[in-house]
């Protein structure tokens, strides 16, 4: 067997691992520009006539960062036409590979903004550029990959055997693609029914907080050499076990959670139970997602000093319905670390969106709150880290705002 088949095989294999949409996307890019060489991709989805980029890889830019910063990437859409080259890709369902993206001959219809390079400082030289088309011939998409590199460091044009390996390989990620968003559609269906019950559960909420954790969690576990598969494993269950934080608020009653006032201590008491009624949706632990969502959902209300709820009780004994007095809060590291997590990207969306009820704090006072909660509310090391990565939850607001799910 070739190095190339084998690696043809070992990507479809990891790729069928991921669940999460998300995390999924910015594998397949990963992979694609891995296998064939390239510096720098893009990958868009479709969504109606216009492609929106999801994320965006650039090595050449990516080391002229700190250790430990990841290159942000603006959000934009680009129509489905013939104008620009990944459009005409996504338009024709078919793939360009391009050697001078400065010398496209005239009679194309496509033409290469370079508006980009003009910021960045980066020259493109070559693109190869696929259609996601699944086998009902829909696309699904586009996966761009920009400037093939030699074993010598050079820029070099991509070769024709590369197109049907990344051919084969759109293949495998346009499947993968297909199964990871029924995933995320279950997800956001589970969501919207907590949704109509407390309004502040939107799917741009769940979807900020989600991926905000996953920064934080990859900052974390960097920080201690975690290895990378583990680390892609574990980030893939988070952000939907993230998710589903405050599931558990569909066993809440509507008068308790519309109540438009303060809550008197018997509804407060029923308030704090839909961390253990959404735990209890996890209880049978089938999969790392049940255990970690379960943690989670349980746990993402206390607080680092032990101040939080619903603490040490036995609600895993509990009768369906019964509403159980808090217990002794858990302290420190004795909360799972990923409710830990959880609670700062919870807390970070929450002071910084408006909602009914409230308009958005200003930036500048949500950071000072959070910063003075360190070491009270949240863990200090994950404060620390969520200072390190905010300029990418930033990204991630612009993702997500709070019209789109």
């Amino acid at each position: 067997m070739t190095n190339q088949m084998k690696k043809i095989l070992q990507i479809d294999k990891d790729l069928n691992k991921i669940q999460d949409l998300d995390i999924l996307l910015e594998r397949i890019l990963f992979y694609a520009r891995e296998a064939v060489g390239a510096d720098a991709g893009s990958i868009y989805i479709k969504d109606g006539n216009e492609l929106e980029i999801k994320y965006a890889q650039n090595d050449t830019l990516q080391k002229k960062l700190a250790e430990g910063q990841k290159l942000g990437f603006d959000i934009f859409r680009i129509p489905v036409n013939e104008k620009t080259i990944s459009g005409y890709v996504a338009a024709k369902a078919t793939h360009l590979n391009i050697t001078d993206m400065y010398n496209i001959p005239e009679e194309k219809p496509y033409s290469f903004n370079t508006h980009f390079d003009e910021v960045s400082g980066y020259k493109t030289v070559s693109s190869l550029t696929f259609p996601l088309i699944t086998n009902q011939g829909e696309v699904l998409g586009v996966l761009q990959l920009l400037n093939a590199i030699t074993p010598k460091g050079n820029i070099t044009s991509f070769k024709k055997t590369d197109e049907p390996f990344v051919l084969h390989f759109a293949s495998t990620a346009t499947v993968a693609l297909q199964r990871a968003r029924m995933t995320r559609t279950l997800l956001l269906r589970m969501i919207q029914m907590a949704e109509l019950r407390d309004p502040k559960e939107t799917g741009a909420h769940v979807n900020r907080v989600g991926s905000y954790s996953c920064e934080i969690y990859e900052a974390w576990a960097r920080r201690r050499d975690i290895p990378e598969d583990t680390l892609q494993k574990q980030k893939d269950t988070l952000r939907m076990a993230a998710m589903l934080h405050d599931v558990g608020k569909v066993g809440i009653s509507d008068i308790i959670l519309k109540k438009p006032g303060r809550f008197n201590d018997e509804e407060y008491e029923i308030m704090k139970s839909h961390t253990y009624v959404g735990a209890r949706l996890f209880a049978e632990e089938e999969s790392d997602l049940d255990s970690i969502a379960r943690d989670i959902a349980v746990s993402h209300h206390e607080n680092w000093d032990g101040s939080g709820y619903p603490g040490q009780i036995n609600w895993v004994d509990a009768k369906a319905d019964e509403i159980l007095p808090s217990g002794t809060g858990l302290k420190g590291e004795s909360i799972p670390l990923y409710a830990r997590i959880v609670s700062l990207a919870d807390v970070f969306d929450a002071l910084s969106s408006r909602r009914v009820y409230k308009e958005a704090w200003t930036e500048e006072d949500v950071l000072n709150e959070i910063r003075d909660c360190a070491g009270s509310k949240f863990d200090p090391e994950l404060v620390d880290i969520f200072f390190e990565v905010l300029p990418i939850l930033k990204q991630i607001q612009r993702k997500y705002p709070d019209h789109s799910e």
